[in-house]
């Protein structure tokens, strides 16, 4: 599943990882892992070893590597909520893209607000560099 291209992931054995070998793995805690799978966000229901323990293959973590390249972007959770619920579905890749492009456009938006703002501070630093006599060479 073209999903599973962005992220890179370590190695997983066969067994899976157990869930904060994963957690670390993805770089969040155990309880955000736990919160995406009850608010629905993970593509598929976590595997179980046969004494119950969650288990994540490479599939899992590369999802879960998405989420957080998602939430780094800033997509709100319902909108993963969407994307997640789409990804299960066949047929819905044109819906996925245009969540995506939203959300990319939503993306560089802001990081040309940011450039401007981080421009204007810039310009700041400046001045007062100059009004305290400390202006870097």
């Amino acid at each position: 599943m073209d999903d599973l291209i962005l992220p890179d992931v370590p190695d997983v054995p066969d067994e899976g990882l157990p869930i904060g070998e994963a957690a670390a793995a993805c770089g969040l805690s155990v309880d955000t892992v736990r919160y995406y799978e009850r608010a629905g966000l993970t593509l598929t229901r976590t595997p179980r070893s046969s004494s119950g323990q969650r288990r994540y293959g490479t599939r899992d973590l590369a999802w879960l590597s998405g989420l957080v390249m998602l939430r780094g972007t800033g997509m709100p959770i319902a909108d993963i909520r969407r994307y997640a619920a789409l990804a299960r579905e066949e047929g819905t890749e044109k819906e996925r893209l245009s969540l995506l492009e939203e959300h990319r456009n939503k993306v560089v938006h802001e990081m040309e607000q940011t450039r401007r703002h981080l421009a204007a501070i810039d310009r700041k630093i400046e001045a007062y560099r100059r009004t305290a006599g400390t202006q870097k060479a």
